[in-house]
């Protein structure tokens, strides 16, 4: 208990630290402590509820604030309908396996509710993803609240999401766009321990790679043979990233070892020598992943948040006030 509490402790030094360098200022652990003391309570409890009914959920929210995140920062432009003048994030193809929207529109309801106009749509789904991890089984950690929602949405910004087909030298220039080293760009592709991806977004990897291969050289050859007859069914059957698709784990990282990552964008991490050993650490050490894991998510969290006029408390987390 007294090492538990002191890892706590740090994760929260760890938070106060994260928001002071990146210019946060607006954030704090109590942000809602007095204007809506239930918030969390109520994300925490209509996430488990809905996660009781349907485990495969927890993947979705976890890659909804993480999608969330990259474009625009946390502020919720994820959830936003589109209208008829404009074609929304959450439409484009990148965006179509998130999962759990309806999550968000209960614990919102449920909050306006108890305190009206008080707690932002990005926050809660922060809280929501969160929570997720947990339930799963994954590292608990705590997240200064305070974001503010974003008033733009639009699906040709979804370009800057990675893509499936990227090697480690796009993932890291990427995520390092966003301040992240090579370790935590690896450490939060471990978010793959949950959900699954369609065939559409790995199929070429099974089909004539190259003049000498049939299929991706880094992909192990019973594995190929195990995806091709999945996708069988067509670009939307699915497989999942590792052996516990429900289990916030280090399996992900052990299937890696074995040639078994699903998309090129999960082997490229043990294929390069940049990233190897990262992986390998990850897999020999489950408390080393769930920490630096927790870390990097806090980090996350603090992407160009907006505070005060730069945006919103929405209504309804689907559109603008």
């Amino acid at each position: 208990m007294v090492f538990y509490n002191l890892v706590i402790l740090f994760s929260l030094l760890m938070v106060i630290t994260s928001a002071r360098r990146f210019g946060v200022h607006g954030l704090s652990m109590i942000y809602y402590g007095m204007r809506c003391p239930l918030a969390e309570n109520i994300v925490r409890d209509t996430v488990n509820n809905a996660l009781q009914s349907d485990p495969t959920l927890a993947a979705g929210l976890l890659r909804m604030h993480f999608h969330d995140c990259f474009i625009e920062g946390c502020d919720g432009s994820v959830l936003l309908d589109s209208t008829k003048d404009n074609t929304a994030e959450k439409d484009s193809p990148a965006n179509l396996s998130l999962r759990g929207y309806e999550i968000i529109d209960d614990a919102k309801q449920q909050i306006e509710n108890q305190c009206p106009g008080v707690v932002s749509c990005a926050d809660i789904l922060a809280m929501a993803a969160r929570d997720a991890v947990f339930w799963a089984g994954g590292p608990v950690y705590d997240i200064p609240t305070g974001r503010k929602d974003g008033r733009r949405s639009k699906i040709e910004d979804t370009r800057n999401l990675p893509a499936p087909f990227f090697n480690s030298s796009e993932l890291i220039t990427m995520f390092g766009q966003h301040g992240f080293s090579v370790q935590e760009m690896v450490v939060l592709s471990g978010a793959h321990t949950l959900g699954v991806a369609r065939c559409s977004s790995f199929k070429n990897r099974l089909t004539k790679f190259d003049s000498t291969h049939d299929t991706d050289p880094a992909l192990d050859s019973g594995f190929a043979a195990k995806l091709s007859k999945t996708c069988t069914a067509g670009d939307n059957a699915e497989a999942p990233f590792d052996e516990t698709r429900n289990s916030f784990d280090n399996a992900y990282f052990n299937a890696l070892q074995k040639k078994a990552g699903l998309l090129t964008s999960d082997q490229t991490l043990f294929a390069s020598a940049r990233t190897r050993n990262i992986v390998n650490s990850y897999a020999m050490n489950e408390a080393k992943f769930f920490f630096e894991f927790q870390q990097a998510m806090v980090k996350m969290g603090l992407l160009d948040v907006k505070e005060g006029k730069a945006g919103e408390v929405r209504l309804d987390c689907r559109k603008i006030n």
